[in-house]
């Protein structure tokens, strides 16, 4: 969808320089690649935001891969014929954000989304280059849509989840839009006057505003600093960290 005239208005006024700032989506809908996804078009206007301030956006829809069960970076190497992370993961590493867009069943969020949290754990044992868990520095949001209630149920589990394998949370780091409980127009859907379901609730456009200019500023300052000072987090002053109650999927 094209920007509304307010966001607009916010996107050409700020003259904050985000340009070397990249940002990764995952879209974790359980629709076949061949069919559209309410969830993409929500992001749609995520990226677009991005765009307008030159940050490069990649994108992937999730249900195109093959996740293996388990928490190894590689569940090749642990007994299954394929994994399709190790394809992946190296455009979470590249990133400095990292957007999950999921749906609403059942008032949780898709299995598909479950699993690529578990694949952020995977990497849980890994460490950047002063010794702190590897995604500190990246910042983490994301995008829900449904038909029913449960928004912030499943932006509260999305985001504990990244924020607890190392991401930083801003503030407002979550939007979503949902329609009348049950059957009804989802995000984006063409209604009978021309009109598509949710462009016009304010409050929707609002929320993803925010929680898009909020991920590009925390990504900006942890980038402008180097991410955080590595005091008080880095854990080989813990000896190796691999002892019962430490994120290491050898423990779990």
């Amino acid at each position: 969808m094209a920007l509304s005239h307010k966001q607009d208005s916010i996107t050409t006024g700020c003259d904050i320089d985000f340009s070397d700032l990249k940002a990764v989506f995952f879209n974790a809908t359980l629709k076949h690649p061949s069919q559209d996804s309410h969830t993409d078009t929500l992001l749609d206007v995520v990226a677009e935001i991005f765009a307008s301030q030159g940050v490069g956006v990649t994108r992937h829809r999730l249900s195109e891969y093959t996740l293996a069960p388990g928490v190894y970076p590689d569940m090749t190497e642990h007994g299954w014929d394929r994994d399709d992370w190790p394809k992946l993961s190296p455009d979470v590493f590249d990133a400095d954000i990292i957007v999950l867009g999921t749906p609403i069943w059942l008032g949780e969020k898709s299995s598909i989304a479950q699993s690529f949290i578990e694949k952020l754990y995977a990497h849980s044992a890994e460490t950047n280059e002063q010794g702190q868990y590897a995604f500190y520095g990246k910042v983490g949001g994301c995008v829900v849509t449904g038909n029913e209630d449960g928004i912030k149920h499943v932006a509260a589990g999305v985001l504990y989840a990244m924020s607890h394998v190392g991401l930083t949370i801003p503030p407002q780091a979550d939007c979503g839009w949902i329609g009348e409980a049950g059957p009804g127009p989802s995000y984006g859907d063409e209604q009978d006057d021309g009109s598509r379901a949710g462009f016009d609730n304010e409050f929707t456009q609002r929320n993803t505003t925010f929680m898009a200019f909020n991920l590009l500023h925390a990504a900006r300052m942890l980038k402008d600093n180097g991410g955080y000072p590595a005091v008080g987090n880095v854990k080989t002053d813990w000896g190796d960290g691999n002892k019962p109650g430490w994120p290491n999927p050898e423990h779990r």
